[in-house]
C-alpha cells in the first residue's frame, strides 16, 4: 500500500496524465480551480478544488492499485531467479570437457550439461537424456515433471532444477530474454498495450468529453443573457462551470479503464496463465470456435491401462498378478500404468523376488515384457507376438477397432486374457467442454489418430466436432479458413507441429510442458499445462469485456442522472420556470454543484474493487448478458446519482426538502 500511494502521487505528473485524455481534462480543471481559488478565496471555491484534485488522485488510485499486483508478482519471481553456473560444452557429448562459466554469459546455440540438484541455467531444448525437473519456482506446483529429449516435453524453463539424472541442453534464449524474464516484464505491465477495443472506448470517451465541453461551454452565454434580461442576478461563474463539466464527463469509466485492462492480465496470471499479448486477452472474450490437439491436451499423452479382460473361465485376479509379474520390469509409461491398475484388484500383491528370477525388458523387436519367477514364465505383448486363441483375438480386434491398445497376457504360454491400453482423458475436461458448449464455443478435437480412434476419443471427452488424420497443414487451412468465415478462432497445442496453427490462431494457447516453437508461435502458456485452462482464459476474457461494458453502462447512466440533477439547482435562479424540474430540491446552486463533485469523486474509489475483480461473465449469450448490464449497471447508474447527491447536500446544508 506504501508503494501504491507514492505512485499515486508520482502519477500526478503531466505526461502521466496525458495518457488518459479524459482524467487529463479533470487535471486541468484541478489547475484551474487553484489558480482561481488564489484570486477568489472562498470556502466554495476550495472545497470545489479540493474535490476536483480528489477526483485526479482516485484515478491515479485505482491505476496505482492495479498495477501494484502485478509488480508484487514480478518481485517474487525476481526472487526466484538467480545467478547460477553453467557447465558449457564444446561438443555434443556428455563426456566431453566443459568450461563453467555465469549463466548470464550464455548464448543461443550453447550446449550446457545439467545433472541431479542443479539449476537449469536458460531456456533451452533438451538434447540428450531425460530427468526429473522441479518446476515450482515458475508454475507454483510442487510435483515435478519428466523433461526428455525427442518429443512434445523437451522444454525446460531457466531457474528450474534437476531432480534426478541429467540433461544436455541446448539454450534457446538470450540473457535477458528468457522465459522468466518476458514473464516478469509482463506481469509488471511495463509492455501492456492498450488493445483495440480499449482504443475504441477511449476514443468514445474523449468524444462524449469534448460534446460535454462544448455543452459547458455554451451554458455561460445563456447565464449572462439570462442576467441581462432580468436585470439582477449573476451569472455562472467560471468554477462552477469547471465543476459542471468535470462531474459531466465520463470520468467514472476514464478513471477505471487502464486499471480494468490491468487487472485483466494479472487475473489470467493467477491462474498461472502468462498472455504475451493483451490483444489476445481481449479476444479470448469473443472466442467462438476452439481447436484442441487430442495428445497432451485432451488425453495424458501415454496409453495407459484402463482394465482387464479375463479368458473365460480366468479369475481377474490370477489375470491381473500375472500381468502385474509381466510389467514389473517394463519402463514404457504404457506398462507402468499397468502396475496401480492391478494392485486395485482385491488378492494382488508385488512379486517377490527374492528368490531366482530373471527379467525381460519390453524392446520393440520382441514387443514383449516378462518376468521369470524360479520356473514360472510370465508374459505380456502385443496379441500378434503371442499365440492367443481365437476368442481372445475377436477381443482384441473389437478393442482395437475402438481406438485402443490390447496386450495379451499368458503364464507358462497359456494366454489368460486381455489388458485394455487406451488414451486417458485428462479429469474434468468433459465438464469443461460443456461449460464452453453453454457459452456458445464450438469445440473441435484435431488429431492424427485414425478416424474410429478420433470419433471414440471425441465422444468420450464431449467435443462437438473432430477431424482425424490430420497433417500439420490442415490444422493451419482448418484455422484459415474458418477466419474467413468470420469466426475468432482458439487453439491449444504443445507440439513443434502445432505451431504454425498456433501462430494463425486468434487466442493460442501453449502448454508449458510443451515444445520451445509452440510456446513462441503462441500468444499464452499455460503454466499448468492443462488445456481444461482455456475455459478459464476465456472467462477472464468476458469479464474484461463485460467490465468494461457494465462500468461505461453505469459512467454514462451517472452523467445523465447528474445532469438532470444539478442543472435545474443551478439555473433556478435564472429561469424560475426550472423548479418542476428539481425534483431533488437541493439547497442551493453551490451545495448541488459540491455535492455532485462529491459524489463524483467518490463513486471511484467505490467501483475500484469492482474493476480489479471483475463483473461476474455468467455462462450468457451477449443478448442476455447486455439486459443484464442494462438492467443492474444502466438503472443503477441512473438511480444512485439522485440518492448519493441529495444525501450529500443533506450532510452539507442540513436542508432535507
Amino acid at each position: 500500500m506504501r508503494d501504491t500511494l507514492v505512485q499515486t502521487f508520482a502519477k500526478l505528473h503531466p505526461r502521466e496524465q496525458l495518457r488518459n485524455p479524459v482524467m487529463f481534462t479533470v487535471y486541468l480543471g484541478a489547475f484551474l480551480t487553484t489558480l482561481l481559488g488564489f484570486g477568489e478565496p472562498t470556502p466554495f471555491v476550495w472545497s470545489v478544488t479540493l474535490w476536483l484534485w480528489a477526483t485526479v488522485l482516485f484515478s491515479n488510485f485505482a491505476e496505482a492499485v492495479a498495477e501494484g499486483r502485478g509488480k508484487a508478482q514480478a518481485a517474487a519471481l525476481r526472487k526466484t531467479r538467480s545467478e547460477v553456473q553453467a557447465k558449457r560444452l564444446a561438443s555434443p557429448d556428455w563426456e566431453a570437457p566443459f568450461t563453467v562459466v555465469a549463466s548470464t554469459s550464455l548464448k543461443q546455440g550453447d550446449l550446457v550439461i545439467v545433472a541431479a540438484s542443479e539449476t537449469i541455467p536458460a531456456d533451452g531444448e533438451v538434447v540428450q537424456g531425460a530427468a526429473s525437473v522441479d518446476e515450482s519456482a515458475v508454475t507454483g506446483e510442487s510435483a515435478p515433471v519428466v523433461r526428455e529429449s525427442g518429443g512434445d516435453r523437451s522444454s525446460v524453463t531457466g531457474g528450474t532444477r534437476v531432480l534426478s539424472d541429467r540433461l544436455l541442453i541446448r539454450i534457446s534464449a538470450a540473457p535477458g530474454q528468457g522465459f522468466l524474464d518476458r514473464m516478469i516484464a509482463l506481469v509488471e505491465g511495463a509492455q501492456r498495450q492498450k488493445t483495440p477495443n480499449e482504443i475504441a472506448l477511449t476514443i468514445l470517451l474523449v468524444t462524449l468529453t469534448a460534446i460535454f465541453l462544448v455543452v459547458t461551454v455554451t451554458l455561460w452565454p445563456f447565464s449572462l443573457f439570462a442576467v441581462q434580461q432580468a436585470g439582477k442576478g449573476t451569472p455562472l461563474g467560471l468554477v462552477s462551470l469547471v465543476a459542471l463539466f468535470v462531474c459531466l464527463a465520463p470520468t467514472t469509466i476514464g478513471a477505471l479503464l487502464s486499471a480494468i485492462g490491468i487487472a485483466g492480465m494479472n487475473r489470467l496470471s493467477r491462474v498461472n496463465v502468462l498472455a504475451t499479448s493483451g490483444r489476445a486477452v481481449e479476444a479470448s472474450g469473443d472466442v467462438d470456435t476452439l481447436l484442441l490437439d487430442k495428445t497432451g491436451t485432451i488425453t495424458y499423452g501415454n496409453r495407459m491401462a484402463d482394465r482387464f479382460v479375463p479368458l473365460e473361465g480366468v479369475k481377474l485376479a490370477d489375470l491381473a498378478q500375472a500381468a502385474l509379474n509381466a510389467s514389473w520390469a517394463d519402463r514404457t509409461p504404457e506398462g507402468r500404468s499397468i502396475l496401480p491398475l492391478a494392485l486395485a484388484v482385491p488378492g494382488v500383491k508385488e512379486p517377490d523376488l527374492s528368490g531366482p528370477h530373471r527379467v525381460h525388458e519390453f524392446t520393440a523387436q520382441t514387443r514383449m515384457s516378462g518376468l521369470d519367477l524360479g520356473s514360472i514364465l510370465y508374459r505380456k505383448g502385443a496379441p500378434s507376438s503371442m499365440a492367443v486363441p481365437e476368442a481372445v483375438q475377436k477381443e482384441a480386434d473389437q478393442a482395437a477397432r475402438l481406438g485402443a491398445t490390447p496386450l495379451a497376457v499368458g503364464v507358462d504360454g497359456r494366454i489368460l486374457g486381455l489388458v485394455i491400453l487406451k488414451d486417458i482423458i485428462k479429469e474434468g475436461i468433459r465438464d469443461k467442454f460443456a461449460q464452453l458448449r453453454a457459452m456458445g464455443i464450438k469445440t473441435i478435437m484435431i488429431t492424427g489418430d485414425n478416424p474410429l480412434t478420433a470419433a471414440s476419443i471425441a465422444a468420450e471427452a464431449g467435443v462437438d466436432d473432430f477431424i482425424a488424420e490430420a497433417k500439420p497443414e490442415d490444422k493451419l487451412a482448418l484455422i484459415r479458413q474458418l477466419q474467413a468465415e468470420g469466426h475468432l478462432v482458439a487453439m491449444t497445442g504443445d507440439g513443434t507441429n502445432d505451431a504454425p496453427a498456433l501462430a494463425q490462431a486468434d487466442v493460442a494457447v501453449a502448454m508449458n510442458s510443451g515444445t520451445q516453437a509452440s510456446k513462441e508461435a503462441a500468444n499464452m502458456v499455460d503454466l499448468d499445462s492443462n488445456p481444461t485452462k482455456l475455459t478459464e482464459v476465456v472467462l477472464v476474457g468476458k469479464q474484461l469485456l463485460v467490465t468494461r461494458g457494465a462500468l461505461t453502462t453505469f459512467s454514462i447512466a451517472n452523467d445523465v442522472a447528474k445532469y438532470f440533477a444539478i442543472l435545474p439547482a443551478m439555473f433556478l435562479a435564472l429561469y424560475p420556470g426550472l423548479a418542476v424540474l428539481n425534483i431533488l430540491h437541493l439547497a442551493t446552486a453551490e451545495s448541488s454543484i459540491l455535492s455532485a463533485v462529491i459524489f463524483n469523486a467518490l463513486i471511484i474509489p467505490a467501483l475500484i474493487p469492482l474493476a480489479l475483480r471483475g463483473v461476474k461473465a455468467a455462462s450468457q449469450s451477449a443478448a442476455a448478458l447486455l439486459r443484464r448490464n442494462l438492467l443492474i449497471y444502466g438503472l443503477g447508474g441512473l438511480v444512485l446519482p439522485f440518492v448519493g447527491i441529495k444525501l450529500i447536500d443533506i450532510v452539507l446544508t442540513g436542508h432535507f426538502w
